[in-house]
């Protein structure tokens, strides 16, 4: 039986002025823009048809916070589909505290880099289905790394893993770290590109079926995303089980339910 493909709207949540949480939208990472209400969004796409959503605390992890767990069981109030929440997370109780705000699973990067065993550790307590690796990945064009693919251009590049929202270069090859997590028991991997993040330029293809290739578990393809045609090719070319988007479905551009129809009329498993 062929596994239909996921249609996820993610919301970056940050503190605004006030201290309120509040929903952003940024290219590369930066030079975020106000949105929305992140509880207002939550219910707009659950009745909006997502098969999934995902909730991003964008900065917890740069300056060292928790993540803003009322917000999250608000949100978890109108939101009746999987919910992922990230950032901030570090240790197996920040997964518990999470977990118990109302999320269904918890998305890690910064926190599983600094100690992989939190990985294997989240996964022992509460299922690996529970622990989506989150990847922030960027280009890099010397020869540092494990992996290499072969650009349009011609170009070799390899995918370097960054922290704090891409602000920080690990030095850690994206491959090589996918292939770990999912040995140490990850359900999930959440693969954003710093490169194409907010330019609705399309995804990093090359990025994507990399670590597609690599394992088995399923990959969540985010950053880039412009259209229905986007998602075609990063479900095609990648052969990614999930594709995430934000700008798109946050300022109507496009509808859940239009998305879904582009991609079943181009032969595209949906949930319709």
């Amino acid at each position: 039986m062929t596994l239909t493909k996921r249609i996820i709207p993610c919301i970056d949540v940050d503190l605004d002025d006030d201290e309120n949480a509040a929903v952003y939208t940024g290219v590369n990472f930066e030079n975020l823009e106000y949105s929305g209400d992140p509880v207002e969004m939550a219910k707009k796409y659950n009745e909006a048809g997502a098969d999934e959503f995902v909730f991003l605390d964008i900065t917890a992890s740069a300056e060292g916070r928790e993540t803003m767990l009322e917000t999250v069981s608000a949100v978890a109030d109108e939101c009746f589909i999987p919910l992922t929440v990230g950032g901030g997370i570090r240790t197996k109780a920040d997964i518990k505290e999470t977990l118990r705000a109302g999320a269904d699973k918890v998305s890690v990067n910064s926190g599983a880099i600094a100690n992989p065993d939190l990985i294997t550790e989240g996964a022992d307590a509460f299922g690996s289905q529970c622990i989506v690796i989150s990847v922030d990945a960027r280009r890099r064009f010397d020869d540092e790394g494990d992996h290499y693919v072969t650009l349009e251009d011609g170009r070799e590049c390899w995918f370097e893993c960054t922290v704090k929202g891409g602000r920080e270069g690990t030095g850690i090859d994206v491959v090589t770290w996918a292939r770990e997590a999912e040995e140490r028991g990850a359900g999930e991997l959440f693969v954003n590109s710093i490169d194409a993040d907010g330019t609705k330029d399309g995804y990093d293809i090359p990025l994507t079926k990399a670590v597609c290739d690599a394992v088995s578990t399923p990959v969540i393809a985010s950053s880039g995303c412009g259209g229905p045609e986007h998602m075609e090719e990063v479900f095609v070319e990648a052969n990614a089980d999930a594709g995430l988007a934000a700008s798109i479905f946050h300022f109507d551009e496009y509808g859940i339910d239009e998305v879904k129809r582009y991609l079943a009329d181009h032969g595209v498993p949906v949930r319709i």
